[in-house]
């Protein structure tokens, strides 16, 4: 480190500029002057070249042995610490810069009601950074920034892993600004249990699921998706509560119900992180099984594949038996490779919710 710094026309001097200064006109070594200030040659060395700050001690014993205030060395220090500061502020200001290029500030504007600011990037970044209640937009580079990557896939980009970290933080903050209750399992499970007699609610089930899960201490918060985030949906715990997040991302029936219990299965299982698309894994697969046992009754499920008839109304019917959304047998059936996925015949059982996402 240099004893001196440049930095927009301004220069501040270290201290330890001063002190070789006087020590060069006192004709003495810098061994002898380290004796008469009382500290160490070494201690001496490391303040002339800028490389220590200067303490109040140091500061008090040079006003002792030149004359001057000891407020002389510390403002010189404070100068020369608040140049450092504004240019290290710059330098990362530009990192930031880089960050923000993953985002369009359209999402943050139309879903959380920052305020437009046309061609002022540095004042969007400022907002965004305000709004997200982070020092630096940078920190969301960090894999496992806002919680555990559960992923093992090193393929995941800067992008998608800044993304990601974003979704969470901003449900983890709406999390903060809840009043809710310590997470009760007991309660949680008596709850994920209602939330699935509301999947034919389509047009409620999101505040009353919300409130049930509220109840148990745990958060559901349903995010507006960051294009390339990569992730379906997340888990946190927030001091004595449980962050629950997905995104609108999967909204159709079988996707979101499914997306859903997955989330809950690792909650069920404490195993909290963010689930990317395309995880494998035993916590994974874990999950996978609670969603779908939840959903579809397995008992049930073989006795419906026994009768081997997958038309439209035999959907149904089944679908009004376990009291389920349609669309989630549905679902089922194509990802077991039953019925495909561009069979036309049931497109009147494909349903995609409208939710108020953001508030």
């Amino acid at each position: 480190m240099s004893n001196y710094i440049e930095y927009n026309d301004t220069i501040a001097f270290h201290p330890g500029y001063y002190i070789k200064e006087i020590i060069d006109e006192s004709g003495l070594t810098q061994e002898d002057f380290a004796k008469r200030l009382d500290t160490t040659p070494k201690n001496l060395s490391l303040l002339i070249r800028g490389e220590q700050s200067l303490s109040i001690d140091i500061a008090m014993k040079l006003s002792r042995m030149i004359g001057t205030s000891v407020t002389y060395w510390l403002n010189l220090q404070n100068a020369y610490d608040a140049l450092i500061a504004e240019f290290k502020s710059e330098e990362e200001l530009a990192q930031e810069r880089k960050v923000f290029e993953y985002f369009d500030y359209k999402y943050f504007r139309e879903n959380f009601g920052l305020p437009d600011l046309p061609r002022k990037k540095d004042e969007q970044i400022k907002r965004v950074r305000e709004f997200l209640n982070v020092a630096t937009l940078s920190v969301f580079k960090k894999r496992d920034m806002a919680v555990s990557f559960r992923s093992a896939n090193e393929k995941l980009t800067e992008a998608s892993t800044v993304k990601a970290n974003v979704m969470v933080q901003i449900a983890t903050n709406k999390t903060l600004k809840t009043d809710v209750p310590k997470f009760n399992k007991k309660r949680f499970e008596e709850a994920a249990d209602y939330a699935l007699s509301l999947t034919r609610e389509h047009e409620e089930f999101y505040p009353l699921i919300k409130k049930a899960f509220l109840d148990a201490g745990v958060m559901f918060v349903i995010l507006p998706n960051i294009s390339g985030s990569k992730t379906n949906g997340a888990t946190k715990k927030v001091g004595d509560n449980i962050m629950l997040m997905v995104n609108d991302r999967r909204l159709n029936a079988d996707s979101f119900w499914f997306t859903l219990f997955h989330e809950i299965g690792h909650i069920i299982n404490g195993d909290y992180g963010i689930s990317f698309e395309k995880e494998t894994g035993e916590q994974e697969d874990a999950a996978d099984r609670y969603a779908e046992d939840k959903l579809i009754p397995p008992d049930k499920y073989q006795e419906f594949l026994k009768n081997k008839k997958y038309d439209l109304q035999s959907i149904m019917t089944f679908a009004n038996q376990i009291e389920r959304d349609p669309g989630i047998v549905l679902g089922r059936l194509q990802k077991d490779g039953i019925v495909g996925f561009d069979d036309w015949t049931m497109k009147p059982l494909r349903h995609k919710y409208k939710v108020k996402t953001a508030n």
